[in-house]
């Protein structure tokens, strides 16, 4: 088994040495407060050529985006970005400097779509709002210099867990797909059984009990939280979704099932690129600042999308 790596234990014995309650146990504004902390890892803004806020009509609001455009010559591909959260703390002010990294180092236009949160907007609320910046891109991808046979879905975490729901929605119902979906460790399934959710459950960053009590928030009917669009990997089949690019890290609670839906996308044929940074834990993307880890992985899917792109 490998070790965590220098930098990221130095990263957690800071959040440790800062204090911040449990998420389960603080109220959902503290939490919200608190998860400004993180900004001082992520590093200088990425140069780019240019970044417009938008809005875009969803069922239940009107829903701003972060529209940002790379350096270089259109028709660019495109990720519409879910940030992650658990469902309920963060914004695109707060992930402005990883979307804007995104941007620069794959090349692609990023929409980051500013959804509703729980408790207050709980599912399906979510859902529509990422579903709503998906087809929003679509429509206006010329007047944003995107490609339209190239503009696919990304998310972190419970973003991860709204883009891989996205791509089954659309499967679902028989709508246009995304080209591709970058799954960023995600949260896919509530039960939290894997070993990685009991080894780690402690001590790594994101702990088992806050994600199980997040999950009750996101989703707070039992019956529905076990649904595919609500948790992927329940799906009965990934049969027809787009190709998928699956990151994990080695002590993160979430390790598992993300491996598990890699593989489960692998069976049912969906051309899949699997990226385990073994030495990592949970967030990793938010720590550009301070943490290599995170520009090798954004590396390692802009490749990957150059060979899934279709």
């Amino acid at each position: 088994m490998s070790e965590l790596d220098a930098q990221t234990k130095a990263v957690l014995a800071e959040r440790a040495a800062a204090g911040d309650r449990p998420l389960r146990e603080a109220t959902v504004a503290e939490s919200r407060a608190a998860t400004w902390g993180w900004l001082p890892y992520m590093g200088e803004p990425a140069d780019l050529a240019r970044v417009e806020d938008r809005i875009v009509p969803s069922r239940t609001a009107e829903i701003p985006v972060r529209v940002y455009t790379p350096h270089g010559e259109g028709p660019f591909p495109a990720l519409v970005v879910f940030h992650g959260g658990c469902w309920i703390v963060g914004n695109i002010d707060l992930s402005d400097r990883p979307h804007r990294a995104l941007a620069a180092e794959t090349g692609c236009v990023v929409v980051a779509v500013n959804y509703q949160k729980a408790p207050e907007h709980p599912f399906p609320v979510p859902l529509e709002d990422c579903h709503a910046g998906y087809t929003w891109t679509v429509e206006h991808a010329r007047e944003l210099g995107i490609d339209p046979a190239r503009i696919g879905v990304a998310g972190d975490s419970a973003g991860g867990n709204l883009a891989a729901a996205v791509c089954l929605r659309a499967r679902d119902l028989g709508e246009r797909p995304p080209a591709v979906q970058v799954l960023v460790y995600p949260a896919l399934d509530p039960a939290l059984d894997t070993v990685s959710a009991k080894d780690y459950a402690e001590g790594f960053g994101l702990t088992t009990e806050d994600m199980r009590w997040s999950w009750e928030q996101y989703a707070p009917d039992s019956a529905v939280r076990l649904t595919s669009w609500v948790s992927p990997l329940r799906a009965g089949s990934l049969e027809g979704l787009p190709p998928a690019v699956v990151v994990t890290a080695g002590f993160d609670i979430l390790r598992d099932e993300g491996l598990l839906y890699a593989e489960r996308l692998r069976e049912d044929e969906v051309p899949t690129v699997s990226l385990h940074y073994d030495d990592s834990v949970h967030g990793f993307l938010w720590t550009g600042g301070v943490l290599d880890v995170c520009h090798r992985m954004l590396r390692d899917v802009r490749d990957a999308l150059h060979c899934l792109w279709v």
